[in-house]
């Protein structure tokens, strides 16, 4: 069971003093539909970088990629050079791992090849669940899973494109956080003014 933040509000996660930050994360982005094609490109490239480490640390460091990664157009991501790259890796403002950093591009370039496919990222995404959110019933984290089939053909397909750092579980957390899932608990305030 869920206890009250603060505010009275029961959340998943976020309830923290010290921590609105990522309690405005939960109640306005994770788990609420994405369509629009930057922003699903910002959290794909996010959830990436955050593979090994925390999901806190990446919303603290939100501002600084989006500063290094021209608030995630995919265009400019997809034209920086190597040596622009290279220069990120000195960044504190964002995950200096050079694998991450790299696949920003690489992922970029595979996303506007998807998007000249399907004429959107959006639409390619969405139609893994027929354009349906898929709304879990979820009482504890416990019973929350890592992956899911759902998770693991997108992965395989996106792997099959060219894209990096997208694993069953990276694609999971994606999908929670794009509302392609939506994972809040039965209890969660969230959940239960929907």
């Amino acid at each position: 069971m869920l206890q009250a933040s603060a505010d009275g509000k029961k959340r998943c996660f976020g309830g923290q003093v010290g921590k609105e930050f990522y309690a405005d994360y939960h109640d306005q982005q994770w788990g609420i539909p994405v369509h629009d094609d930057r922003e699903l490109f910002e959290m794909l490239i996010l959830e990436g970088a955050q593979a090994g480490l925390s999901w806190e640390t990446i919303l603290n460091k939100r501002a600084g990629y989006r500063a290094a990664f021209h608030d995630f157009d995919v265009q400019k991501v997809a034209a920086m050079t190597d040596a622009e790259l290279a220069v990120l890796l000195q960044d504190p403002k964002i995950v200096r791992n050079r694998l991450k950093v790299f696949a920003a591009r690489k992922n970029a370039i595979a996303f506007i090849k998807i998007q000249q496919e399907f004429t959107s990222f959006n639409k390619y995404l969405w139609k893994f669940v027929n354009h349906q959110p898929i709304l879990n019933q979820f009482t504890t984290f416990d019973e929350v899973p890592a992956s899911t089939p759902l998770s693991d053909g997108i992965s395989k397909d996106l792997k099959k494109r060219g894209m990096t750092f997208v694993g069953s579980m990276i694609i999971y957390a994606y999908l929670q956080a794009v509302g392609v899932v939506n994972d809040h608990l039965a209890d969660c305030w969230c959940r239960t003014q929907a």
